[in-house]
């Protein structure tokens, strides 16, 4: 399973190894500071709950990603998600090193979702989340129960 962590800038390192104990992953940075990517070989119902449970001091955020995309594939990639019948949604977007605004992008990507499932909107309280993480020119894509983005409070 692929993943997405945030942590704040400079405790990239101590980010890195709490990963890499409480999911026998391996982590690596990416180019901005804050940011780290992983695998683990875990299924990711037991990351996610080893995350939830595991104590941390520099972990911000987990994200786990279902598939990585060329940013050209993007698009065509959203069409084939199939939504549960009936579930409320809500796209995500954070870009990093490009030029694209993600509040365009929720919106675009939203309306090809909406048209190829047609189910409900729910910006507030949705059942599904399409999380999209654009680094530069490849895209995590997501999609998520609330519940399985775990964020969390970095200590000193």
């Amino acid at each position: 399973m692929l993943f997405l962590a945030t942590c704040p800038p400079g405790r990239e390192g101590d980010a890195a190894l709490e990963l890499e104990w409480a999911l026998n992953a391996k982590v690596r940075r990416m180019r901005w500071r804050g940011v780290l990517m992983g695998e683990t070989s875990l299924p990711r119902e037991e990351a996610i709950e080893r995350i939830k449970g595991f104590e941390t001091f520099a972990l911000q955020s987990f994200i786990p990603i279902d598939k990585f995309v060329s940013f050209d594939e993007l698009e065509d990639r959203i069409r084939e998600i199939k939504l549960p019948p009936g579930k409320s949604f809500a796209v995500r977007v954070k870009v990093r090193g490009a030029k694209i605004g993600e509040k365009f992008l929720e919106r675009r990507l939203g309306g090809i979702i909406k048209a190829a499932n047609g189910n409900p909107v729910n910006l507030e309280r949705p059942d599904i989340i399409v999380m999209i993480n654009v680094l530069e020119k490849r895209v995590g894509i997501s999609v998520l129960r609330p519940e399985e983005i775990i964020r969390k409070e970095a200590r000193d």
